[in-house]
């Protein structure tokens, strides 16, 4: 008997398993009780594994997760959005899944949109897609999108990107981009760490428009201000370390700039008058004086971070 080939039966279609994309959705959490399941199930129709990180709730928001089968890390006292999300990084590091999704755990992002947002990734396209809230139909308070937009501003500005939205929790991490950066920063700061982390690393950044949903929902646990502010600090301090010859050595030159004008007037009035002039003279020594600390800075920061960039290199 003749051995058979696909050829004869044309009508036949191909079933051969393939392997399932591995996909994890990872949700920060705090005191979301009334919101975290109705966010899980979602999830998990998209997804192959869904991980909480439950940062010292009060609440019954740990204890719903793991009913729904989620995985979830536990915090006995609250450490902060950057703390959460460091583990969840780590989570998604064990699993070595392929692609990770980030939303917050408030209802306030659409689970059904984690297809387009981690669809880039999965054609190779992007190494982090951000969500970005300012499309038509979504209705973000008019302080709360002036706050993003300022922040991205700085954002864009510090690490070259060109983003709309910095801040938008709603994020897919492709497993490159999730090996490559371990956040640091405890606070919200965290989310515009990661950008300039993996600008620095040369990653690539696009965004995809999602839809989001502040009716009726408590959408920050912080005072607005203090959650700016507490962003824009975070976000200067590691472009500050991470860059220090341009943060500090440029201010520095430039102060030693104004010192020798200052002392140069002030040598040519001695030399017209034979008198030194206290004011002249005080703005000269402390132009000196502070172009100095920053030039030492700027030199001991960076012997630092290149000491520290060869050790994780090797």
């Amino acid at each position: 008997m003749d051995s058979l080939t696909a050829a004869d039966f044309p009508d036949v279609i191909d079933v051969a398993p393939t392997l399932k994309v591995q996909t994890v959705a990872v949700i920060p959490a705090y005191n979301e009780e009334k919101t975290i399941a109705k966010v899980i199930v979602s999830c998990q129709r998209y997804v192959d594994k869904v991980i909480v990180c439950d940062d010292g709730s009060e609440d019954m928001t740990a204890e719903i997760a793991q009913k729904l089968g989620a995985e979830v890390i536990r915090y006995e006292r609250n450490m902060g959005y950057g703390e959460a999300m460091r583990s969840l990084f780590k989570k998604a590091r064990e699993l070595d899944a392929e692609v990770m999704i980030v939303l917050d755990a408030d209802d306030q992002h659409d689970p059904s949109q984690i297809p387009s947002v981690m669809a880039p990734i999965l054609k190779g396209d992007a190494d982090i897609v951000v969500g970005t809230r300012f499309v038509e139909g979504n209705k973000t308070p008019g302080y709360r999108a002036t706050g993003i937009r300022v922040i991205t501003d700085i954002t864009d500005m510090l690490s070259g990107l060109e983003l709309n939205d910095a801040q938008c929790g709603f994020r897919a991490y492709s497993r490159t981009a999730f090996s490559k950066i371990m956040p640091s920063e405890m606070g919200m700061g965290v989310s515009t760490e990661i950008l300039l982390k993996a600008a620095d690393l040369g990653l690539k950044v696009v965004e995809v428009p999602v839809s989001v949903e502040y009716e009726g929902l408590e959408t920050s646990k912080l005072n607005p201000l203090y959650h700016g502010l507490d962003v824009i600090a975070s976000t200067v301090k590691h472009y500050s370390i991470r860059h220090p010859l341009m943060f500090y050595g440029i201010p520095g030159l430039m102060a030693l700039l104004v010192a020798a004008f200052f002392w140069l007037w002030t040598l040519d009035i001695f030399a017209t008058t034979r008198q030194v002039i206290t004011n002249i003279t005080l703005i000269a020594i402390g132009t000196t004086i502070i172009g100095l600390m920053l030039l030492t800075t700027a030199i001991i920061l960076f012997v630092m971070v290149s000491v520290i960039r060869e050790r994780e290199h090797n």
